[in-house]
């Protein structure tokens, strides 16, 4: 497992929470509802995220720092249409302030499986894409037959054509861990 320790450092609802670098950082972000603090917790080996059948239960950025060396940077999701617009307008502060203060090592793009491509999710990728490798996580696989998998990676090929890899992703089978395992070892061994 790439997780030997893990801890949650800080969760930031200003600029001023943000905690001091480490030697890397990994984004998690996607929709609300997607399977985000699932994953995470797979990637944990622990239940450390919370879960929660309320969308848009995120309303801060959560670091948490891993192995004493980086931090994995859980973003609140995007797409929820209860969240009001004062909400949705102090998400983007806290957003932008991030990116202006810090340079992420990856981010890891969750995309929900089994419903067709969000107009959020393409606006997400568009904006997330220019700040650092872009990789998208299909969740949820597990239901749905390989045709319909076949199906949803072409839909996702020609839609997000700037991925820089797709990634198949179970949080009950945890098909596709290892890959991902791969992908953080590659991104934050040079740092």
């Amino acid at each position: 497992m790439f997780v030997e320790k893990v801890e949650l450092s800080v969760d930031a609802h200003h600029p001023s929470d943000f905690p001091r670098p480490l030697s890397g950082e990994v984004i998690f972000v996607g929709r609300s509802n997607v399977g985000k603090s699932s994953m995470l917790n797979v990637i944990f080996g622990k239940k450390i995220a919370r879960t929660s059948s309320t969308p848009g239960k995120t309303k801060s950025l959560i670091f948490f720092k891993v192995n004493d060396k980086y931090y994995f940077v859980d973003f609140p999701g995007y797409g929820y249409a209860k969240a009001s617009k004062a909400e949705r307008e102090k998400f983007q502060v806290l957003v932008n302030a991030y990116f202006e203060r810090r340079s992420p090592s990856g981010i890891f793009m969750l995309i929900d499986s089994m419903i067709p491509n969000q107009r959020s999710d393409i606006e997400a990728f568009e904006f997330f894409k220019n700040f650092s490798d872009t990789f998208l996580i299909l969740t949820k696989i597990d239901r749905l037959s390989k045709s319909k998998i076949n199906e949803k990676v072409s839909e996702v090929e020609d839609t997000f054509k700037d991925a820089k890899n797709i990634i198949l992703f179970s949080s009950v089978s945890r098909t596709g861990l290892t890959e991902i395992e791969n992908i953080l070892r590659e991104i934050l061994k040079t740092r």
